[in-house]
């Protein structure tokens, strides 16, 4: 997923893909221990995921305190 893609996102809906791909990188993981993963990349890929989105997550939180 792209940066751009978690803007029209709300923080619950950031929090279900940020939990999502935590389930994710959790399975694939378990694949490269058993020999099965296919690509590795994949997990590099889910792990920036994860990072981009708890980056939006943090953003949304911080903007959302400082209206109050």
């Amino acid at each position: 997923m792209k940066a751009s893609e978690f803007r029209n996102l709300t923080t619950a809906e950031i929090e279900q893909k940020i939990a999502g791909f935590k389930e994710e990188l959790f399975n694939l993981r378990f694949q490269m221990a058993t020999g099965q993963l296919d690509n590795p990349m994949q997990i590099h890929k889910v792990r920036k995921n994860i990072a981009r989105a708890k980056n939006r997550f943090a953003g949304k939180r911080a903007r959302h305190q400082l209206r109050r």
